[in-house]
């Protein structure tokens, strides 16, 4: 099995959530893992599938433009305008995909946070649930267990949000760049941290061409996306 490395696509939010979500959904493939880096055509924000509208609404800054969509994983709601943003689709019959939520969380941040300290920043997961933590409403006010923190200031670095369902596992993440610091080479990152992920993950990392997805798929999908339907169903 090939943990197969994507081409960096750059879309709007909702495009980027239908092509995430149809890697899981419609275009897994069982003998390989699927790894993405993917930029945003404008500011966005996206936000947690069961996240109440009325809640991400007063999360948002007033008076900007910038695409708002909700996820099809879970978490909280993520400010993209300055963060590092990935996808990873790992089909049925994978060993991560057969881990508890929490320990698949727990085994690709390790892997994020080994790149990290790669490149020199003090990055490590957070090793604990506070008492009486409850989830956190917006991703970066607060590092939740597993999450890659500053290994001194604790400031929170990546989360991430996962969907399963029975095709395989979804792992949405992001990182924000401030935390990481201003010195981190991007690209090198996305490398590095694929090379980590095949180690954890025992595959052979290969980069792979983007699959033949159905195009009007993608555009349905993408409408679904954008509708108030979608968006503020709850």
């Amino acid at each position: 099995m090939n943990l197969e490395i994507l081409p960096i696509r750059t879309a709007g939010a909702a495009e980027n959530m239908a092509n995430d979500f149809l890697l899981l959904q419609r275009y897994p493939r069982a003998e390989a893992v699927r790894f993405r880096h993917y930029g945003w055509h404008r500011p966005a924000f996206t936000f947690g599938y069961s996240q109440k509208i009325e809640f991400v609404r007063g999360q948002l800054p007033p008076g900007q433009p910038f695409d708002l969509c909700r996820r099809p994983t879970g978490g909280g709601v993520v400010d993209h305008r300055d963060d590092w943003t990935y996808a990873l689709v790992i089909p049925r019959g994978h060993p991560l995909e057969d881990l508890r939520a929490t320990q698949s969380y727990r085994e690709v941040h390790e892997a994020l946070a080994a790149a990290l300290r790669g490149l020199g920043v003090p990055a490590v997961t957070k090793p604990a649930k506070d008492p009486d933590e409850a989830p956190a409403g917006v991703c970066f006010q607060r590092a939740e267990i597993y999450d890659v923190v500053h290994e001194t200031t604790g400031e929170k670095i990546a989360g991430a949000a996962q969907k399963r369902n029975k095709r395989g596992l979804l792992f949405q993440g992001s990182i924000w760049r401030p935390a990481a610091g201003a010195t981190v080479d991007w690209e090198a990152l996305g490398e590095a941290f694929a090379t980590k992920l095949a180690l954890t993950l025992k595959l052979e990392p290969t980069v792979t061409p983007w699959p033949d997805i159905n195009e009007e798929e993608v555009g349905g999908l993408v409408e679904q996306y954008s509708s108030p339907e979608w968006n503020e169903a709850r």
